[in-house]
């Protein structure tokens, strides 16, 4: 048996050079970070006076594509999309199809009207306006000093 001596005396990070390489050569890899990363849309939510409001980026759909559902306080965005490209003269070597899928789920506050919910879809943007509560929104008046 043989016994190896590091200069510094620390064992785990005589490896650590070698393993970073390794894993950041893989996890950068192209084809790897493309799969990896996940493809859910950008949300923005905001706030008014009145509603709550939501903006889903999603280009390149129409709004057939989305599903939004609410149950109990959550409300949920689904797109569902296949395409095929088909040609009936060709023989295929190699065919690739495209499919887009995600859910984005939101809990509700508890002064939100969930009786009172509106959604468009223009420029690729989804705008989901959800109306407040009359009893939760903002009283303002003015407060006079004695």
């Amino acid at each position: 048996m043989t016994l190896v001596k590091f200069a510094n005396g620390n064992n785990d990070t005589a490896l650590k050079p070698w393993f970073s390489d390794v894993f950041d050569t893989f996890f950068n890899d192209s084809f790897v970070s493309d799969r990896m990363t996940s493809r859910v849309p950008a949300v923005n939510i905001s706030e008014t006076e009145n509603a709550f409001h939501i903006e889903l980026a999603a280009p390149g759909l129409q709004k057939e594509d989305f599903k939004v559902n609410l149950e109990k306080n959550v409300l949920s965005i689904s797109v569902e999309k296949k395409s095929e490209n088909t040609q009936e003269n060709k023989r295929y070597n190699r065919r690739e199809y495209s499919y887009t899928s995600f859910v984005r789920s939101f809990t509700l506050p508890e002064a939100a009207d969930q009786a009172n919910i509106e959604a468009s879809y223009v420029d690729g943007v989804l705008r989901i306006d959800v109306a407040k509560k009359e009893e939760a929104k903002l009283l303002t008046r003015e407060i006079s000093i004695k």
